[in-house]
């Protein structure tokens, strides 16, 4: 049953004097996690690349249960070392599969995400409580604990980090936009120019890892699937210009994380799931609206276009 709906417990209580910093921490974490997956989701989809995005989300887990055996944590340089090279690993497997037999790319993607992952779940079995990483956690992380744990500073140390990998990725793909730019369209026209195209595509996917590794334990390896890809295909949706859907792709992951939050307490519910169901529901808005590829408005044109040539056809008789 879906409980009674109350203005005051379920919008004004998490923005008083007493629950604000909680809130705030919780949406300020999963705002960051969303914003940094959406804005390398608009380079995938662009590059027609989102399969890729799901394979490394899911068998970075090898390389994070690893290094979290090796290390007995679930942060610090190391785990993002061994998320990147399970990444950077899973592309060179893909790709070799395609190379050296027919195999297409959606069963080598398959394939590789499918059995890496089984492996960490494997490995996820073995930690015997070392590490606090249950199969849960692994499918869809505890944003709330994440973004409220005690550390040495106000804001929590992963909430820091995420801040960090945000920052991080703005910075690079602007630092690289022309690079990112052209080989994600024609990466041949790269190649041509003199854009190592191969080394940009290889840099995306490690820093990608980097990205997922700090989603992980905040969304987990489903959620965070829907953060890469949803901003970024509502972004598109909305613009056809890669500057404004990156800009776009933020706007999304704020109003998700605020709209998500408020849904899954009214719901009771798993904090990122319901922050991806609040990003479908923009998308949706975005499916049916959108000014230049919007159901309504297409539906509209091509009505519209389909009278003036009635009229033109009866104007000539």
């Amino acid at each position: 049953m879906i409980p009674e709906f109350d203005w005051g417990v379920f919008l004004s209580e998490p923005w008083n004097s007493y629950q604000i910093e909680t809130t705030m921490k919780i949406v300020g974490m999963g705002f960051l996690v969303s914003a940094a997956c959406g804005w390398i989701g608009v380079f995938l989809i662009v590059r027609r690349m989102a399969l890729i995005g799901d394979a490394i989300s899911h068998s970075v887990l090898p390389g994070i249960v690893l290094a979290a055996m090796l290390f007995h944590t679930l942060s610090g340089p190391w785990i993002i070392i061994g998320a990147g090279l399970a990444g950077f690993l899973t592309t060179v497997f893909i790709e070799w599969i395609q190379k050296h037999s027919r195999i297409k790319s959606d069963a080598a993607i398959g394939i590789v995400f499918t059995s890496l992952f089984a492996l960490g779940i494997v490995m996820v079995s073995q930690m015997k409580g070392s590490v606090h990483l249950d199969a849960d956690c692994v499918l869809f992380g505890n944003l709330a604990e994440v973004a409220t744990r005690n550390g040495d500073f106000i804001l929590p140390p992963n909430m820091i980090q995420a801040a960090i990998v945000l920052g991080l990725t703005i910075l690079l793909s602007l630092m690289f936009y022309k690079e990112l730019l052209v080989s994600s369209f024609d990466p041949i026209l790269a190649r041509s120019i003199g854009i190592r195209a191969g080394l940009v595509h290889y840099g995306k996917m490690a820093w990608l890892s980097v990205i997922v590794v700090t989603a992980f334990e905040a969304v987990g390896s489903v959620i965070v699937i829907a953060m890469l890809i949803i901003p970024g295909a509502t972004a598109l949706l909305l613009s056809d210009k890669l500057r404004v859907a990156l800009v776009l792709s933020l706007v999304h992951a704020l109003l998700s994380s605020v709209i998500g939050y408020h849904l899954a307490l009214w719901l009771n519910s798993n904090i990122p799931a319901a922050m991806v169901v609040a990003g479908l529901l923009l998308f949706g808005l975005a499916w049916v609206f959108s000014p230049s590829q919007g159901i309504i408005p297409v539906w509209m044109a091509r009505r519209d276009f389909s009278e003036r040539i009635a009229l033109s056809r009866s104007g000539r008789k």
